[in-house]
């Protein structure tokens, strides 16, 4: 009797055409980041990778073409530079007010535009967030008018603020009558440089404060619920559930925060012409790497400084992101 031979069916088309519509796929996808990839490569991997081969040399922007290799010496004179130094520790100590500062004010100011009550909050909201989009430079020069000495707004109405004859009976200085308040020398004194960039930087919180609001309308509004039928007050719900809910976005703003003042130089800068005045209290950092590589025509030192400079914001962000899990609270997991 004859057998009858079947015939093995061949492998589905089916996974060769899924396989290269994926290849099709990857494609059009490196097509459509292609531009991004030549720029990153153009303006960040390639410039990074030159200027940590400057730091090895003594370039020159003057004389380009007698670039020699001088090995660490670059990094052994940022450690004996008096200026470095000068300059690190004024990035620090401005770095203790700012920061904290930068943090606390855009979600004081997010807790009251997300108010349940508050009339127009969209309208307040546009207005607060607009300052973020004036050109910084700009914004700088109106507040070096705002703050001039002679002829600032504020300066005039802290002149109009005189002690009344009630105040100084019931202190018992009766010399104090009529004596008006003299506004400081904002922009030009050691003690006040601080408080004015402070509070030029307040003017840009706007962005930093739609981040917030974000965060405090992710809130489920039925833990805050919850609090309230357990008879938990405003401070004590903000406090035990509404700050753990929003440490992600604390910790977002914290990190920007922080490599921003490390970058610090724009505000300062403009306000001091470059020179760092008053009494090199506004020379940060980056205003010192600035000088070396560009004013001074030092771009490999310039590039030397450059890379501490990664180095350390690198650090202390790795130092951030290891203790976030002992105050961050992720969905799925909480903070230890």
């Amino acid at each position: 009797m004859a057998t009858v031979a079947r015939s093995v069916p061949g492998p589905r088309p089916t996974r060769r055409r899924s396989s290269g519509l994926a290849r099709q796929e990857a494609r059009w996808g490196l097509a459509f980041l292609s531009p991004w990839i030549v720029g990153f490569l153009a303006f960040t991997a390639i410039p990074m990778v030159a200027s940590l081969i400057f730091s090895f040399t003594d370039f020159n922007l003057l004389r380009p073409n007698q670039i020699r290799f001088v090995g660490l010496d670059n990094y052994a004179q940022l450690f004996r530079d008096p200026i470095a130094r000068t300059s690190a520790l004024v990035t620090l100590r401005y770095s203790v007010v700012a920061v904290p500062i930068g943090l606390i004010s855009p979600l004081f100011l997010a807790l009251l535009l997300n108010a349940r009550n508050l009339w127009a909050k969209r309208l307040f909201r546009t207005l607060f967030f607009m300052p973020s989009m004036v050109p910084l430079v700009s914004a700088v020069y109106v507040w070096s008018g705002v703050l001039n000495t002679e002829t600032g707004w504020v300066n005039r109405f802290l002149n109009l603020l005189c002690v009344p004859t009630w105040l100084s009976n019931l202190a018992g200085r009766p010399d104090w009558v009529g004596r008006c308040l003299q506004g400081p020398d904002w922009l030009n004194s050691i003690v006040w440089i601080y408080p004015s960039l402070v509070i030029i930087g307040l003017w840009g919180v706007g962005s930093m404060m739609i981040v917030h609001i974000a965060g405090l309308q992710g809130v489920p509004t039925e833990l805050v619920e919850a609090a309230r039928v357990d008879g938990a007050g405003p401070a004590t719900t903000f406090f035990r559930v509404t700050l753990p809910m929003i440490t992600p976005v604390i910790f977002y703003n914290l990190v920007l925060s922080t490599v921003g003042i490390f970058q610090y130089f724009l505000i300062a800068y403009v306000l001091s012409n470059g020179t760092g005045r008053p009494g090199n209290a506004t020379l940060f950092y980056a205003m010192h790497l600035y000088r070396e590589a560009f004013s001074y025509s030092h771009m490999g030192y310039g590039s030397t400084l450059a890379w501490a400079l990664f180095v350390a914001a690198g650090a202390v962000t790795l130092v951030l992101f290891g203790t976030q899990k002992y105050w961050v609270y992720y969905a799925g997991g909480e903070a230890r």
